[in-house]
């Protein structure tokens, strides 16, 4: 399996001289915990999470509109490409202990977002549904757990509508 075949698109991004604020509001409106960080010309560089954004305005003091992105992002990225395979992919989730890695194209720029949701999905969708309650943890369980624990609100909300 690829990683274009289960990454999250379309990429909600900032820039490294917006502030905190804006970097929240993008996060809450498209009900995600990370979003990219761009250079001036797109590349993505950096990764900003609604924790980074917590923890910057608890430590300092101030208000999310007083905190630029660039305080508060990660001091590197970890990025795959969306050909890579999911095994080369969850190697570096693993290599580097991160949940989610940014997908970008042949020159930097972002084209999805790689998360432990959206493998969790993909290996339930992989596994029967468990029918029954057993004694024991089992593979099928516990994708199918994570899974559900992992629907974003906004598939959820649509499903309701449908």
């Amino acid at each position: 399996m690829l990683v274009k075949q289960i990454m999250s698109q379309p990429v909600v991004s900032c820039q490294v001289d917006d502030h905190a604020n804006l970097a929240a509001q993008r996060m809450w409106e498209n009900d995600c915990g990370v979003i990219p960080v761009l250079d001036e010309e797109g590349r993505a560089i950096a990764m900003v999470t609604d924790r980074d954004i917590c923890m910057a305005a608890y430590t300092q003091g101030k208000l999310l509109d007083q905190i630029l992105v660039s305080s508060v992002m990660s001091k590197g990225l970890y990025a795959c490409s969306p050909d890579d395979t999911l095994d080369q992919a969850e190697q570096l989730m693993r290599d580097h202990q991160v949940r989610r890695l940014s997908v970008v194209d042949s020159t930097g720029k972002p084209v999805g977002i790689l998360s432990l949701n959206d493998v969790a999905c993909a290996s339930a969708r992989n596994q029967p549904r468990p029918q029954s309650h057993s004694d024991g943890i089992s593979s099928a369980s516990t994708a199918w757990t994570l899974a559900a624990v992992c629907a974003h609100r906004i598939a959820e909300e649509h499903m309701k509508l449908a």
